[in-house]
């Protein structure tokens, strides 16, 4: 867990331009931290603007095809995170590992022109939309059907942020996006889940592609179609107060 006093809010004359770090297989969610290493001189450029400024870094996927045009500007999918740095660990051969914290998930509007090595763009931010939730009764059939996949996943296993997660009572919305960044799903589907605001859609979608990677059931809860975990090693990720 980040410390208490980290302060994940946006600035409040955020006006919704980002400095973008594409990835071709990293999709970040809100309310989880992930480990960054930073070494290309563009993205070091990046990073020492951010860190002089908001310390807002926004990640987005490169889309398929971006092999060919890495150096330049391949395509980025539109659902996009806005993280912020919680660590800066720079190293001697001037590289750099930070804890990027995601803070809101976001449509990326438009690119803007940019005079910097890095790329820049516009974003919307996107509010959990909970409107087609009408019971507390489905809310709770939800959380139920996600925390018995982490059950069957973990039976017999105890770890600090695990407990927390089952003992919590945090927002259904929050519990999927941690259970998406860490499950091993194909990055397309966790783009798909990030672009998703609606959070019975995303909790649907999300129950849908765990019973496919698990076997859907047929005595095979704990192995993926790999044969390793279902999720990550380190489950669930530190995770932010946001």
């Amino acid at each position: 867990m980040p410390p208490p006093s980290f302060d994940s809010t946006l600035p409040e004359d955020f006006s919704g331009q980002v400095r973008l770090f594409p990835l071709p297989n990293l999709v970040l969610f809100p309310h989880v931290v992930q480990a960054l290493h930073i070494f290309e001189p563009r993205y070091c450029d990046m990073l020492h603007e951010a860190l002089a400024t908001d310390r807002l870094i926004t990640m987005a996927l490169l889309k398929p095809g971006w092999e060919s045009k890495y150096t330049g500007n391949p395509t980025l999918a539109e659902g996009v995170c806005v993280g912020k740095i919680l660590t800066h660990s720079p190293t001697a051969d001037d590289r750099h590992n930070i804890l990027l914290a995601g803070v809101r998930r976001a449509k990326l509007v438009t690119e803007l022109p940019c005079d910097a090595p890095f790329r820049r763009g516009m974003v919307r931010l996107l509010e959990d939309d909970y409107a087609t939730i009408k019971e507390e009764s489905d809310s709770a059939s939800l959380r139920a059907d996600l925390m018995g996949m982490l059950g069957e996943a973990f039976s017999g296993q105890t770890n600090e942020n695990l407990s927390k997660l089952f003992s919590s009572t945090i927002p259904l919305g929050v519990l999927a996006d941690v259970i998406a960044f860490s499950a091993k799903l194909p990055i397309d589907k966790k783009q798909e889940l990030l672009e998703q605001p609606s959070v019975e859609g995303r909790c649907r979608v999300l129950i849908q592609f765990l019973k496919q990677v698990r076997g859907d059931g047929a005595g095979n809860s704990q192995k993926d179609a790999t044969g390793g975990t279902l999720f990550t090693p380190r489950f669930p990720p530190p995770f932010s107060n946001n």
